[in-house]
């Protein structure tokens, strides 16, 4: 199994000291925690792209661009990019960009995008999002794959024999698909013979659970070899502690505040206590045995080859927070990394293929 650490760069209080930071101060948190991930040895960090409060992750080629520059061998993921608000062309252009600047380390997870305000900052609505989230991905395939691109779409001016540059250094990018509910993400990943990478976030596991199944299902559908079909899965949570007690008691106000939070935002509260949430989420709290333990439970629903954790402390102090990674990858990882089969990720990939070539 592979691990990433994962950002979407909130940038709010500290829901329990109630402390703020600059942007400067929290993007460059951002750079020090995939640093941070590289040398206790994850795989991969992600960066995510929202374009609304609270968060400040509207440019992840940039952010990722920066980590690039500091890191040696770490997949850099976004998580998601939402190229139902961009440029294909321009979006191509950017993360041709990284790609070559990282060594081939790019991989990349598409979504349509949520929230009100990419109405108003990119006039894109519900109504259409899903087909320009089409559009926009097959067009972003096609100018990768492809010098000399003659194209007309629905959202965008058309090219005729359009080169766009530079050229990437991965003949193939890995292009995942992100999905919450979403079978239209999924349609779309299996048709073209991608991998998908669930949220598995907000609720228990049977939606999520009855989505990658929905995926397999038409992955197979469309001619491919089911044996080839690749899924991630996220987390709700993450905290490991020796004593599993010790992880409740320090995760309990983090928790609280989260629901003061939902509530005031009108949004649904589906774990109720914090007990509740462990229990049936998909939040890695505990000690190493039963994060092992949960893990392996959801892989037996999902077939699922890489997880991501949180990569912000999320209420726990910095201390805190390395500690559990630190001993996560100590005596979490070499167990799943054992138990479950994973395929390679960013530069390991795209060197493997390259020797194969």
């Amino acid at each position: 199994m592979k691990f990433l650490l994962l950002t979407l760069i909130t940038h709010q209080p500290d829901p329990v000291t109630g402390a703020t930071e600059t942007p400067a101060q929290r993007l460059r948190r951002v750079v020090d925690s995939a640093r941070l991930a590289e040398e206790l040895g994850y795989d991969g960090f992600a960066v995510g792209e929202r374009h609304e409060d609270p968060f400040i992750s509207a440019a992840p080629p940039v952010v990722l661009s920066h980590i690039a520059a500091v890191t040696s061998h770490i997949a850099l993921f976004t998580g998601v990019t939402t190229l139902s608000l961009l440029d294909p062309v321009r979006a191509f252009e950017d993360y041709s960009t990284l790609d070559n600047l990282s060594g081939g380390r790019l991989e990349l997870v598409i979504g349509k995008g949520n929230g009100a305000a990419q109405a108003k900052l990119f006039h894109v609505t519900p109504q259409d999002q899903w087909e320009r989230n089409r559009e926009g991905y097959e067009l972003f395939r096609r100018l990768w794959d492809s010098e000399s691109v003659t194209w007309a779409g629905k959202f965008r001016p058309s090219l005729t024999e359009a080169k766009a540059l530079p050229r990437p250094l991965q003949s193939r990018l890995r292009i995942w698909h992100g999905s919450a509910t979403s079978r239209e993400s999924v349609e779309l990943a299996a048709l073209h013979g991608d991998p998908l990478f669930s949220a598995n976030v907000t609720n228990p596991i049977e939606p999520y659970a009855e989505l990658i199944a929905y995926y397999r299902q038409r992955w197979a559908a469309h001619g491919h070899d089911p044996a080839e079909a690749l899924v991630g899965a996220g987390t709700a949570g993450f905290y490991v502690t020796r004593d599993s007690q010790d992880a409740l008691r320090a995760y309990r106000p983090i928790f609280a505040a989260r629901q003061k939070v939902a509530r005031a935002h009108g949004l649904p509260i589906v774990f109720e206590t914090v007990e509740d949430f462990v229990e049936r989420s998909s939040a890695l709290i505990g000690s190493p045995q039963q994060v092992v333990d949960k893990v392996l439970r959801y892989h037996e629903r999902f077939g699922h080859e890489a997880i991501h954790l949180s990569a912000d402390s999320d209420g726990l102090t910095a201390t805190q927070h390395r500690a559990s990674l630190e001993l996560f990858q100590a005596e979490v990882a070499p167990v799943l990394r054992e138990r479950i089969a994973s395929r390679p990720l960013g530069a390991q990939r795209y060197l493997a293929e390259e020797a194969a070539r």
